[in-house]
């Protein structure tokens, strides 16, 4: 398998859908569910090879395949391969966890920077504290601002003691894209002492994604490659790696 979180999305005209993630968590069979009882995350299921059923899983934010034996009594960790000790079709189990992660991604709770049916969508983990989140926001403006790239951004609490006021203002503000944008174009937002529980549930949530994806500051921003690889860059993006995240201008 690739590196973690750099997969690759194989033609939809595979055979496998998105539709196999579809069983949820109380229907997973015993040993899955003790499995997850150890820290592994299921994303979903697949048919695998010879009678086993894949599971395609996170266990410390990496991706792990996981296959249940055929009577459904043991749970086997790890790849399986064949008489040449290739990995059994790497691209489909490469398309599952890809597929999964940014599903997880357009689930959580995001502020849209952009026009809606841009070419290119990018989600980034935001701080309303994070000085490169800002730096970030300024320099995609040629991107945007030509209708070309959505930035969705994931918006968490972590650098400072007011980071989560600032983030649950913005999230509860009427207009919560445009209070982003004046918060990060200089006008800074103003705390909110007491949000309201359902946004203090959304920024929980995307701090608990944030986690899941093994990132830990920001900005970390993911995106799908010309090749439809799931890609990360973490931090303030260079003048070439920009036009990697954010695609020729």
């Amino acid at each position: 398998m690739t590196a973690p979180l750099s997969f690759r999305l194989a033609p939809l005209a595979l055979w496998l859908s998105l539709n196999a993630f579809v069983a949820h968590a109380q229907s997973w069979p015993a040993p899955i569910q003790a499995l997850e009882a150890q820290g592994y995350e299921i994303l979903g299921s697949f048919p695998g090879p010879s009678g086993l059923t894949g599971y395609a899983s996170l266990y410390l934010g990496r991706p792990q395949a996981v296959y249940l034996t055929a009577d459904g009594q043991q749970a086997i960790v790890g790849n399986v391969t064949d008489a040449n000790g290739d990995k059994w079709q790497p691209e489909m189990l490469d398309r599952q966890f890809s597929a999964a992660l940014w599903r997880q991604l357009e689930s959580s709770h995001w502020i849209a920077d952009g026009k809606a049916g841009a070419e290119r969508v990018v989600y980034t983990f935001t701080d309303p504290n994070c000085p490169y989140c800002q730096q970030l926001w300024r320099d995609a403006r040629p991107w945007v601002s030509a209708g070309k790239v959505q930035i969705r951004h994931i918006l968490v609490g972590l650098l400072a003691e007011d980071s989560p006021a600032k983030a649950a203002a913005i999230l509860a503000a009427p207009n919560p894209a445009a209070a982003l944008a004046r918060h990060e174009e200089g006008d800074s937002v103003r705390p909110l002492a007491k949000p309201p529980a359902a946004v203090g549930a959304k920024l929980a949530a995307n701090q608990q994604l944030m986690e899941r994806f093994g990132v830990f500051a920001t900005p970390a921003s993911f995106y799908r490659d010309a090749r439809g690889q799931l890609q990360k860059v973490q931090g303030v993006p260079t003048a070439a790696t920009l036009q990697k995240l954010l695609g020729p201008r």
